[in-house]
């Protein structure tokens, strides 16, 4: 069976897989802050998703497959992730960034559009960096067969993602703190950037000191201006979120146990979507549960 995020949420060692996530997904953007900023908030995650879902060929309209802009933009707007004119927008920054090109389609009156070979490229990697801890989980091989044939992987298992991302309420809206970080610009790789300092994370702590926090580091790595984000510390400090042990941002920097709670079920609900998809496309991971389950 695949891991389920109830069993994800309860085991301690999920945090090990946690912490690497946040430094796989900094590296991305260390790499490219272009690309990277596709998963810098979650209004362009979903939307990223839903672009590939639909250009492998998925429906939820009656329609047949394939990616253009009018279908991206209804189902953007009919699944609630983005209004007519933020999708439509997003369309056009991609293919200014060279992410989504022209190809020919079966009308001749409507313009096709598909991924490119960095974009696809890019979102591979995200899909085996998850599987890769995954299989630390449990030993198994996920990562390896999709690297085996990427094209046809991501094909067959990246729509089953989209669409179980897309409708679950535990991934959409985890909690406020969360929310506040992860729809503002940039502010998914703050969050990010925090949550990969934590040393440890008792269940029972209140606060989780990280020690000192240089705001210009975050500003000059996340290309976020000064304004932004003190306004995005200010507002989860009154949250009582994230805060300092002095006075006046002095001191060491610190996050609630609430916030990295969120952040928490946030990824296990994430990840025992991508196991599930995972499993529907390659078979069981492990074939003899529950012995066979290895741990961090």
């Amino acid at each position: 069976m695949a891991f389920t995020a109830d069993n994800l949420a309860a085991d301690d060692r999920f945090l090990a897989a946690i912490l690497h996530c946040a430094d796989q997904m900094l590296s991305i953007y260390r790499e490219s802050p272009r690309i990277a900023s596709i998963f810098a908030a979650q209004q362009r995650w979903l939307m990223a998703h839903a672009g590939f879902a639909l250009h492998y060929g998925y429906s939820d309209d009656g329609k047949s497959g394939g990616l253009y802009s009018g279908r991206f933009i209804d189902f953007a707007v009919r699944n609630d992730i983005a209004s007519r004119n933020t999708a439509a927008a997003f369309m056009q920054e991609m293919l200014a960034y060279r992410f989504l090109r022209p190809v020919p389609g079966p009308d001749k009156r409507t313009r096709y559009l598909e991924p490119t070979e960095i974009a696809e490229q890019h979102f591979t990697r995200w899909l085996v960096a998850h599987m890769m801890i995954l299989d630390s989980l449990d030993g198994g091989e996920r990562a390896d067969k999709i690297t085996a044939d990427p094209s046809a992987m991501m094909a067959a298992i990246q729509p089953l993602i989209a669409r179980a991302i897309i409708g679950s309420e535990a991934v959409r809206n985890p909690g406020a703190t969360f929310n506040l970080f992860n729809w503002a610009n940039s502010g998914g790789l703050v969050m990010d950037y925090l949550i990969s300092r934590l040393p440890e994370f008792p269940r029972t702590a209140d606060r989780v000191v990280l020690g000192p926090l240089s705001l210009r580091e975050i500003r000059e790595q996340f290309m976020i201006s000064n304004t932004h984000l003190k306004r995005l510390l200010t507002q989860a400090a009154t949250m009582e979120s994230v805060g300092w042990t002095e006075p006046a941002r002095k001191g060491d920097f610190w996050l609630s146990g609430h916030f990295i709670g969120e952040y928490w079920n946030y990824q296990a609900a994430k990840f025992a979507i991508i196991d599930a998809a995972a499993e529907a496309v390659l078979g069981p991971a492990v074939r003899n549960e529950p012995q066979a389950r290895l741990v961090i």
